[in-house]
C-alpha cells in the first residue's frame, strides 16, 4: 500500500514550523501531562528483553500481548530543537494510554535530514536524533520497533541503494528490485545495518544491539518484487539479510516488514488475499516468514486501499476474516508470533464518518483479544498513525491524534485493559495502568 502522503518530507519545511503550532505543542505538554513531566525520567524504568517462546512473546517469563501504534517520524523530529518535544509528548501520551510498542523509522536514506548521506558516510548530527528518541522511550518505558529500510521511495528507500550502485558504476540494473539481488547493494545494506546494530548510544552508553528498549528490528517496510513473481529473489534476500543480523544481535527480535499476500504457490492466495493481484508481488506471507532467524510475522490492514469496490460491511467483514488467516498461519504453520504492524482506515473514502474507524479498530483489537485470551499467535496490532497537536503537514488520512476525540480514545484505552487483565501484563509504568483501567476491570 503506497501512502505517498503520509511520508511528506517538504524540503523547507523541515527547519520552520508555525510559531503557533509549536505554541500549541507546549500547551498540549503542559495541560495534558503535567503529572507526567514532574516525573525525574533519569531514574530509568528498568526494561528486560522481549523474547519468544513458540508462538508467544514473553517478558521475565510473562505473556505479553502488544497494544502498538506507529510514529515513523520520531528520528526526523529529533533533529531539530524546536520540534523534538513532539517525541516526549507522543511517548507520555502513549504510556498514558497503556501502549507499550512505537514502530518507528531507524532509516533516512540520501534523503532531507539523511541518516545515511551515501553508503557507508552518515550525520552524526541525525544518528544523535535518533540515539534520543531510544533515550527517551528508555525512560518512559516503552519499546521501539526499528525498521531498516524501505521499499517504498519516502526517506530514500531501495531506490536510492540503486541510484547509488548505479552512480558509482558498480550497479547490475536500474531496476528498484535490484536491491534485492545485486551484490553491491547488498554489501551496502550489510553495511549500514551493521552500522545501526553496533551504534553506541551517546545518551544512554549502549549499543543498539545491547539495549531492551528496542524491542526488535524490521528488514524492510513492504517489501514486494514484482519483477520475480516466483518470490525466490526475495525468500533469498531475507534469508541472507536475517542470517546477517542474527550473527551480529541475537538479542533482539526479527520480522521481515510485510504486507501479508499469499504469493503465487499458496492454496490462500484465492480465499484470502485481497484481490488477485496480491498473489504477484513476489512475496509469500508463510514462505518469507519461516526462516529460522525469523522470529515473528508481520501483516498490515488497508482495506480501503486494497479494495475499491466493496462495501464498508464488506471490507470490515475482510478484516476479520484477513487476520484470522494469519493467526492461524502462525499458529499451524509458522508456530510463531504473528503482528499486524500497520492497519489503518483512510478519512477520504466516500461518506466517511470517525465512527467508521472506531468500528475498524473495534474489529482489529477484538481480533487481539480473542487471541490473547486463549494464548494464540495473535499477539499484538500497531495503529497506523499517531501524532501529537500541530502537526497537520505530517499527517495523512490514516493518521489522528488519538486523544482529541473521546471514544477513539475509550476504545484504545479499553483494548489495553482487556489485554493486561488476561494475563496480568501490567505496561512498565504501573501507576499509569492503575489510573487508566480504574473501573474497567
Amino acid at each position: 500500500m503506497v501512502k505517498s502522503s503520509s511520508y511528506r518530507v517538504m524540503k523547507g519545511n523541515g527547519l520552520f514550523f508555525p510559531i503557533l503550532g509549536f505554541a500549541s505543542i507546549i500547551a498540549f505538554i503542559y495541560l495534558s501531562f503535567g503529572d507526567l513531566l514532574s516525573v525525574n525520567y533519569k531514574n530509568e524504568i528498568s526494561l528486560s528483553f522481549v523474547e519468544r517462546n513458540g508462538s508467544n512473546f514473553v517478558v521475565d517469563g510473562r505473556l505479553f500481548y502488544i497494544n502498538g501504534w506507529n510514529s515513523y517520524w520520531f528520528m526526523d523530529h529529533a533533529v531539530y530543537d524546536h520540534t523534538r518535544p513532539r517525541i516526549r509528548a507522543m511517548l507520555q501520551a502513549a504510556s498514558k494510554m497503556g501502549l507499550t510498542v512505537c514502530r518507528t523509522w531507524a532509516f533516512n536514506d540520501g534523503d532531507y535530514n539523511a541518516l545515511q548521506i551515501s553508503p557507508g558516510q552518515f550525520d552524526e548530527r541525525v544518528f544523535k536524533a535518533l540515539d534520543y528518541v531510544i533515550a527517551e522511550a528508555r525512560e518512559v518505558g516503552i519499546r521501539l520497533l526499528l525498521s531498516l529500510v524501505n521499499n517504498l521511495d519516502a526517506y530514500g528507500g531501495k531506490t536510492r541503494y540503486v541510484k547509488w550502485a548505479w552512480s558509482e558504476g558498480v550497479g547490475l540494473s536500474s531496476s528498484n528490485d535490484s536491491f534485492f539481488y545485486d551484490p553491491s547493494i547488498r554489501i551496502y545494506f550489510k553495511n549500514y545495518v551493521k552500522t545501526i546494530l553496533t551504534r553506541k548510544n551517546t545518551i544512554t552508553g549502549l549499543q543498539y544491539r545491547d539495549d531492551p528498549t528496542i524491542f526488535g528490528w524490521e528488514l524492510i517496510n513492504e517489501p514486494r518484487c514484482m519483477t520475480d513473481p516466483s518470490g525466490d529473489t526475495l525468500q533469498e534476500w531475507i534469508e541472507e539479510m536475517s542470517t546477517f543480523i542474527k550473527q551480529i544481535d541475537n538479542k533482539h527480535l526479527l520480522t521481515v516488514g510485510l504486507e501479508g499476500f499469499y504469493g503465487r504457490k499458496s492454496p490462500k492466495r484465492k480465499t484470502v488475499n485481497p484481490e488477485f493481484w496480491a498473489a504477484d508481488m513476489g512475496v509469500d506471507f508463510i514462505r518469507n516468514s519461516a526462516p529460522s532467524f525469523i522470529d515473528f510475522a508481520s501483516v498490515h490492514i488497508y482495506p480501503d486501499q486494497w479494495f475499491k469496490k466493496k462495501s464498508l460491511e464488506g471490507k470490515l467483514k475482510f478484516v476479520a476474516d484477513w487476520m484470522h488467516s494469519h493467526i492461524e498461519d502462525g499458529e499451524k504453520a509458522l508456530k510463531k508470533p504473528v503482528m499486524f504492524t500497520e492497519f489503518g482506515l483512510s478519512n477520504l473514502n466516500k461518506g466517511f464518518d470517525p465512527s467508521q474507524r472506531d468500528e475498524f479498530y473495534k474489529i482489529v483489537f477484538d481480533v487481539i483479544y480473542e487471541s490473547a485470551e486463549k494464548k494464540g499467535a495473535g499477539a499484538g496490532s500497531f495503529a497506523w498513525q499517531f501524532l501529537v497537536e500541530g502537526m497537520d503537514e505530517f499527517n495523512d488520512d490514516f493518521g489522528m491524534v488519538p486523544w482529541k476525540r473521546a471514544s477513539t480514545y475509550n476504545i484504545i484505552t479499553g483494548h489495553t485493559c482487556r489485554l493486561a487483565k488476561i494475563h496480568g501484563e501490567v505496561t512498565p509504568v504501573t501507576g499509569n495502568m492503575k489510573n487508566i483501567c480504574n473501573g474497567r476491570w
